[in-house]
């Protein structure tokens, strides 16, 4: 299948790249931009992309790709920091300019190659982000687009077929961006639009039964879209070789345990193992304040438990996790320079002493396309529509020390949140809905007495892919239904707090 690569070099952006590549069918790989040039050639893209950054190219130890992926005859496209990379390396000049731009600025095409096929000319908004611009092109290159700021926001060399863009065509603040990815991943890399789920689907199964043979696979499932399209997955490939268990760890939403029960056993005619948990990830979490602790220690947890089944039930020789794409970016495993944001209980939780080999179809997959993918495989609508929920559950829902009477409060506290936003038909419109609970307490009227109770924030966020998000403007007549609801119905209450910030730079979860 026809792929396109993204070297990514430390850009908040990196990942959409990626996403919006493969909305246009093709695949889309990230990876680090120190990939060794034998690699990048066993991935034989028909296109690669660099990603911008928050380096400069003329500082010491600026992160720089092997020189020879510009001997490759492959055609390039350089992102903002990518843009000055290509500009850097062919003996043009970089220099910091006085006026940073930041926000929207205006392209005039001045030069109409493929890059920009079927894209007007005149007056085209897009998204610049950078300090540092080109004051000389290199040799070979022409001015392709300037903005008011910038004399040459779009360069290339149609000959050689690398290009350079200094705003950002993923984002979508930028207009028509998705035509000049189109131009560049179908038009100038002529790579073929071969990626759909469908394809995803029968490749996946086949890999599947390649890589597992015989043996016996462990899956962890948590009643959620992504265990669960990774259980029927595995399920189709290898049938009773499937083994799949729920750990109750204490730290689920309401109901939680009879809903899994109730889709793998009724729903999808799988066979379930349930085991009771929930003392031993509590007591565990006693004392735990720091939020990468207590991811830690949830992930630690969930492998003996399961290393403990395998060595009771087993032999087992794979455990199977529903790890998906932006998991493995955030915990900073896809070997890029970005930093650590979280360490994600499947992904970076598990110790050297699992023994079991870790099996995990859909860690190359954006949340909206595990959705197709569950959509396509029939699950249950009610279950296609079901908020994420974190693999360390309740636990990053809280504050500081995850006790007993924090995960009563934050559990029921967010079952009314959702509660409300059914009521109101606002449910399925948001990405995520929840309540967070932490040390801190405010002064409450409860009758004529004076309490001193929980300050309960909720947060609301929309989104495609979990990678960025937005708060939502609630109506304030939802609001005050679930203030209401929660300091009526639950016990110590006396504040209701509106989580108003989006991702970046805050993350959805507050742990």
């Amino acid at each position: 299948m026809d792929k396109i690569v993204v070297l990514d070099f430390g850009s908040q952006y990196s990942h959409l790249i990626c996403r919006r590549i493969r909305e246009l069918n093709v695949y889309c790989e990230l990876v680090p931009y120190n990939t060794p040039i034998k690699k990048i050639k066993d991935l034989e893209p028909k296109g690669i992309i660099f990603s911008g950054g928050p380096a400069s190219v003329y500082s010491k130890n600026s992160p720089k790709p092997d020189k020879e992926i510009f001997e490759l005859g492959v055609p390039i496209l350089g992102i903002c920091y990518g843009h000055q990379i290509i500009i850097d390396h062919f003996d043009g000049k970089i220099k910091r300019v006085p006026n940073r731009e930041y926000g929207n600025a205006l392209l005039t095409i001045t030069n109409k190659t493929n890059l920009f096929k079927n894209i007007d000319a005149d007056g085209l908004k897009c998204w610049m982000s950078h300090s540092d611009a080109a004051e000389i092109i290199p040799r070979g290159f022409e001015v392709l687009g300037k903005t008011s700021s910038s004399f040459s926001a779009a360069i290339g060399n149609s000959v050689k077929k690398i290009f350079g863009l200094q705003f950002h065509p993923e984002v979508a603040h930028t207009e028509k961006g998705d035509k000049v990815l189109f131009n560049f991943a179908n038009v100038i890399s002529e790579a073929k639009p071969e990626w759909s789920m469908s394809n995803f689907i029968e490749t996946s199964i086949n890999d599947i039964k390649m890589k597992v043979k015989n043996e016996r696979v462990l899956c962890a499932v948590s009643g959620g879209i992504d265990s669960t399209t990774c259980a029927i997955l595995i399920h189709r490939a290898i049938k009773d070789n499937l083994t799949c268990v729920f750990v109750d760890n204490g730290l689920l939403r309401e109901n939680e345990r009879e809903v899994v029960v109730d889709i793998f056993k009724e729903k999808l005619r799988i066979p379930l193992i349930i085991i009771d948990a929930r003392e031993r990830f509590l007591k565990n979490l006693e004392g735990l304040t720091d939020p990468e602790q207590k991811r830690k220690k949830v992930g630690e947890e969930f492998a003996r438990v399961f290393t403990e089944f395998a060595e009771n039930e087993g032999p087992f020789q794979w455990l199977a996790q529903g790890t998906l794409y932006p998991d493995v970016i955030e915990s900073g495993v896809s070997g890029g320079p970005a930093t650590v944001i979280k360490t994600h209980h499947n992904v970076g939780g598990l110790p050297d002493w699992l023994h079991l080999k870790i099996l995990e179809p859909l860690r190359y997959l954006y949340k909206d396309e595990v959705r197709k993918v569950a959509k396509i495989m029939g699950i249950p609508h009610d279950l296609l529509t079901r908020h994420p929920f974190p693999g360390p559950g309740l636990a990053v829902r809280i504050v500081g020390e995850t006790t007993r009477e924090k995960i009563n409060v934050v559990r029921k506290a967010s079952k009314i949140v959702e509660d409300v936003l059914v009521e109101d038909n606002l449910y399925l419109k948001v990405w995520q809905a929840f309540a967070i609970v932490g040390d801190d307490k405010a002064v409450g009227i409860l009758g004529d007495e004076r309490i001193f109770g929980h300050i309960v924030s909720i947060r609301v966020v929309e989104s495609v892919d979990a990678m960025t998000a937005d708060w939502v403007r609630l109506p304030y007549s939802t609001l005050e239904k679930i203030s209401s609801k929660i300091t009526n119905e639950i016990e110590n209450v006396t504040w209701i707090t509106y989580a108003i910030s989006s991702k970046p730079p805050s993350t959805i979860e507050p742990q």
